[in-house]
């Protein structure tokens, strides 16, 4: 095994792993379930890979979600190294909890985490409280998140993506979500 970090990121290059829209799904109620004590009048999801999870939490909740655009990679290429600059649209951002205190931000994955640093750093400075869900934490990332499903050290391909390479791996069913106590 040879391990491989890009930034905080960890790849051990052994394999890709591939979301069934089925696991993507339970995923998502274990989330809501989970969040829902944190009672979010929000839920906001970090285009692109954070969308769907937003709409199906958000749906379970019964709560809206909103996209904001938070971009760290340029493209969903395997292997892609991140830039480390995170682009936030502040006014989208701005305008979708001018009313919500509590939201949950979700994305579909925490890498480095740079993304949900730049997001939840902007909320708390508007006086937003804000907790974080992602379906997938890279090993390497150090942002305290709130919840997760997958802890992972390889490349994720999910349902909403191109297709995963031929020899890609499953991530196995959920049956639980991480939580902060949980992270190394």
């Amino acid at each position: 095994m040879s391990v491989v970090a890009h930034g905080a990121r960890v790849f051990e290059g052994e394999r890709v792993w591939a979301m069934s829209q089925e696991a993507f799904l339970a995923a998502a109620a274990l989330i809501a379930a989970h969040e829902e004590r944190f009672a979010p009048e929000l839920v906001i999801g970090l285009a692109r890979g954070g969308v769907p999870l937003a709409r199906e939490v958000a749906r379970l909740l019964g709560v809206p979600a909103v996209e904001i655009r938070a971009q760290h990679n340029v493209s969903d290429l395997v292997g892609l190294q991140a830039t480390g600059e995170v682009e936030v649209d502040e006014l989208a951002l701005e305008a979708a909890t001018s009313t919500a205190r509590r939201v949950l931000v979700v994305d579909d994955i925490c890498g480095s985490g740079a993304t949900l640093r730049s997001v939840t750093g902007l909320l708390a400075r508007s006086g937003v409280s804000a907790r974080t869900a992602v379906l997938c934490r890279n090993d390497g990332a150090a942002f305290p998140l709130d919840t997760w499903v997958w802890p992972v050290a390889d490349w994720v391909r999910f349902p909403w993506e191109a297709p995963p390479p031929p020899a890609s791996t499953p991530l196995p069913h959920p049956r639980q979500v991480r939580t902060a106590q949980e992270a190394p």
